[in-house]
């Protein structure tokens, strides 16, 4: 098994807030996130994808081509948005970077395997700052 790795950039906004509570709750448990004015970070994507290698091209999956499947189906809807408003898969969503990679890994998991024979999703990191990040395998 050959692991491979993609890593994609995009800067989007975002608000954590349960519309179920009162401000003031959100204020408690979210913090400065739950500012009313959202607030933006510089994320990266790290795709990692596993497989056995093509024996006609020596790829588990061409690299081009998942950072083109990643670009058109991921950083193009979230690159410069706001995640709460305008990104169409978080509608009705909490938009915290777990529930985020988790529809994140809905949208690439079959595109992967669809571009390559023996490619599967295997991991998927989405790093806020440099202190924060999450990892995704799929399974819930």
């Amino acid at each position: 098994m050959v692991y491979v790795t993609r890593k994609e950039h995009f800067n989007a906004a975002h608000r954590l807030y349960n519309p179920n509570w009162t401000e003031e709750k959100n204020q408690e448990v979210f913090g400065p996130c739950a500012n009313i004015n959202w607030h933006g970070h510089n994320f990266e994507l790290i795709v990692t994808v596993k497989g056995n290698p093509d024996p006609d091209t020596g790829f588990v999956i061409d690299l081009k081509l998942l950072g083109d499947i990643i670009k058109k189906e991921i950083i193009e809807k979230v690159d410069h948005k706001n995640i709460n408003l305008d990104v169409d898969f978080m509608q009705g969503k909490m938009a915290s970077c777990e529930i985020f990679v988790i529809e994140i890994w809905k949208i690439l998991a079959p595109q992967v395997e669809s571009a390559s024979k023996t490619a599967k999703l295997h991991c998927l990191k989405l790093v806020e700052t440099q202190k924060n990040f999450v990892e995704y395998f799929g399974g819930l």
